[in-house]
């Protein structure tokens, strides 16, 4: 049976790239994309090369960033571009297949098997994608390119930025099974240091190991990762169009301050409700029903729920079923750490059936269109560029 072709894309230092799109004069200085310190999250969340070659690293502490490398410029998140840029690449990895899973904001997985005959080899393919995103988008890439899964996502790994690597049947021993076991995917912290402490130190190692010692260590998933190690996994690729759509979109945020009344509640309800809206839109979903989280300041956390007569994709309907929702089971005890919303019941435009024909049907659908008008504006223009005036402080 002829090989798969399988690609791993995987774009290089994301967020920190696209923010210094926005910011080009930053180019040739460390910079780092970082949490809001004010809202409790003061941590780095990508940094460019040349931070990277400070030591600067993800998830670290902003002030040990600092002390490595005090040059280092932060700049906060753009979450917005991430996603608009992200999708920008997906369409350009559309030109050459329909089977692309995403792994993250950042990282697809595409089986080009059945496009040889269009645009080439793997590797010549590979380089095709590259090219394209650094002359469309400004981005770099690296793309690994192999027979299966996870020797595709290892050889995305092997060089950056912007780079192919190819791991045949041929040569996969030669390059795979002298890497350390920590860089085999699905080996997590607790596992690898599990490995270790039984004399398993590469992926190698792991191929030599017999069944049985790696059942005990780990189960299933010992016997599923010697698999990987020996070039055996066959899992597909999904076709992007088939990707699950979710079952729940919902958000939620830890403030500075505490909050103390139900103003404060509501402004944050109609922040989220506009971002879970967009979301719904974007997966062509309505919601059923809504669901209020909050976390109290002694860190008590309770969850309510409701379920909705007709199925909505309004922003505004959504703050206040949830606001309602919210004030009916909650009143001040005590102030709140954190609060959330999240949209339930989801279905399609074909099964959201509108149970009220007649009545608030007809005011419901007026402001789902000029939702929608707005949304469209959003996708065009940044998430920024239309906002309800009582978010905006």
């Amino acid at each position: 049976m002829k090989d798969r072709i399988i690609l791993h894309s995987d774009l290089n230092n994301f967020f920190a790239s696209v923010s210094l799109l926005f910011n080009p004069t930053l180019k040739n200085m460390p910079v780092a994309v970082c949490g809001d310190k004010e809202n409790r999250h003061g941590i780095v969340l990508a940094k460019n090369e040349i931070a990277k070659s400070y030591g600067v690293k993800t998830a670290e502490a902003i002030f040990e960033a600092k002390a490595k490398c005090p040059e280092l410029i932060t700049l906060p998140s753009m979450m917005d571009k991430y996603k608009e840029y992200s999708k920008k690449v997906h369409k350009i990895y559309q030109r050459y297949t329909d089977m692309i899973e995403p792994f993250g904001i950042d990282e697809c997985w595409l089986d080009v098997t059945g496009s040889t005959v269009l645009f080439g080899s793997g590797e010549e393919i590979a380089h095709k994608i590259r090219t394209d995103i650094k002359k469309e988008l400004g981005l770099t890439v690296s793309v690994g390119v192999s027979f299966n899964k996870i020797f595709a996502k290892l050889g995305s790994d092997m060089k950056k930025p912007d780079a192919v690597t190819v791991i045949s049947r041929e040569n996969f021993k030669q390059k795979v099974w002298p890497l350390p076991i920590s860089d085999l995917l699905f080996v997590g912290k607790k596992t690898c240091e599990k490995l270790k402490s039984n004399g398993i130190h590469t992926i190698g190692d792991l191929t030599l190991c017999d069944d049985e010692t790696l059942k005990r260590l780990l189960g299933k998933n010992g016997l599923d990762l010697k698999k990987y190690a020996l070039g055996e996994d066959n899992s597909p690729v999904s076709i992007y169009d088939a990707i699950e759509k979710p079952k729940s979109i919902g958000k939620s945020i830890t403030c500075s301050k505490d909050f103390c009344d139900n103003s404060s509640v509501w402004k944050a309800f109609l922040e989220f409700s506009q971002h879970i809206c967009d979301s719904l839109r974007e997966n062509e979903l309505y919601a059923g029903g809504v669901q209020v989280h909050i976390r109290t300041a002694s860190l008590n956390v309770k969850e309510f729920s409701h379920s909705f007569n007709d199925f909505t994709n309004s922003s505004l309907i959504l703050a206040k079923k949830g606001f309602e929702l919210f004030c009916k089971n909650y009143t001040f005890g005590e102030p709140l750490r954190s609060v959330g919303l999240r949209a339930i019941n989801l279905k399609t435009e074909a099964n959201a059936i509108q149970q009220d024909i007649f009545g608030n049907d007809i005011k419901q659908e007026e402001i789902e269109k000029i939702e929608d008008s707005v949304y469209k504006l959003r996708q065009k223009y940044g998430e920024e560029s239309i906002k309800r005036g009582t978010v905006i402080e």
